[in-house]
């Protein structure tokens, strides 16, 4: 079993005036957010608000104004701040002959996949897809897993650094009801019991509501944060969203 490191709630990650353009295009302005580790954090919005772009610029995968900063010390100075990622999915063609074993010990160990299996980088790896419930996985072929289980082998992967923020863009789109709910109770786990903070781009404003500590409402910008009911009965969700779409979220209790 995986040693338990309980989030001491006192580390954050600050992100501080980041915007991002595409030559005239503002795509993000002026976004400010701060996050602490233990915590799910969803960001909401419509189709281009952006969401997909804060977590490439988080990544610093793309040119973006602003600073990302965090928050702790050891030995009295600031630690770097390491991130680990979800996409949404990956492309891999029918067909390739990449086992989760190989697909893992590539990325982490960087093992070229021809070689002969190391038991210790086996080990290790069965042990971090524990977590998700996905060890008998190990030896299966990447193309030929369901949507379910190629997301958990994506979580095991991001986590394995112990990462202090994990980043996941819409990671259950395409996962079926089952998955999903195997999915949010798997974050619960990792909110419980790794030290880090999540930030997760969701469309599925039930489990949003049942499962995010704070709840982002972007559209190139905050418009609004809090608890899931102070967002969903706010006016800034129902002028994105509309009332005759999403009634029963808008006269929240």
């Amino acid at each position: 079993m995986r040693k338990i490191i309980q989030p001491c709630g006192l580390h954050c990650i600050k992100v501080n005036h980041l915007g991002v353009r595409f030559g005239e295009q503002v795509i993000l302005e002026d976004v400010n957010l701060h996050i602490h580790c233990g915590s799910i954090n969803a960001v909401i919005g419509k189709n281009g608000a952006g969401k997909s772009t804060l977590i490439r610029a988080i990544l610093d995968d793309i040119p973006h104004e602003g600073k990302i900063e965090f928050k702790d010390r050891e030995n009295g100075r600031l630690r770097k701040l390491k991130v680990g990622y979800v996409p949404q999915s990956i492309n891999i063609e029918k067909n390739t002959p990449l086992s989760v074993y190989d697909l893992i010990a590539a990325y982490q160990f960087r093992f070229p996949v021809f070689l002969r299996k190391s038991r210790k980088a086996e080990a290790e790896i069965k042990k971090a897809l524990e977590v998700f419930e996905a060890q008998d996985l190990i030896d299966r072929q990447v193309c030929n897993l369901s949507g379910g289980q190629l997301q958990r082998v994506l979580l095991a992967m991001a986590v394995m650094d112990e990462p202090n923020l994990l980043l996941l863009d819409e990671p259950v789109s395409g996962v079926d009801q089952n998955g999903m709910e195997l999915f949010y109770r798997t974050i619960v786990y990792l909110k419980k019991h790794f030290d880090l903070a999540i930030i997760l781009i969701s469309h599925d404003l039930d489990y949003v509501e049942n499962y995010a500590d704070k709840v982002i409402l972007l559209d190139k910008t905050v418009l609004k944060e809090g608890s899931a009911k102070e967002v969903y009965a706010s006016g800034e969700f129902q002028e994105i969203f509309g009332v005759e779409e999403l009634p029963g979220y808008v006269t929240m209790k």
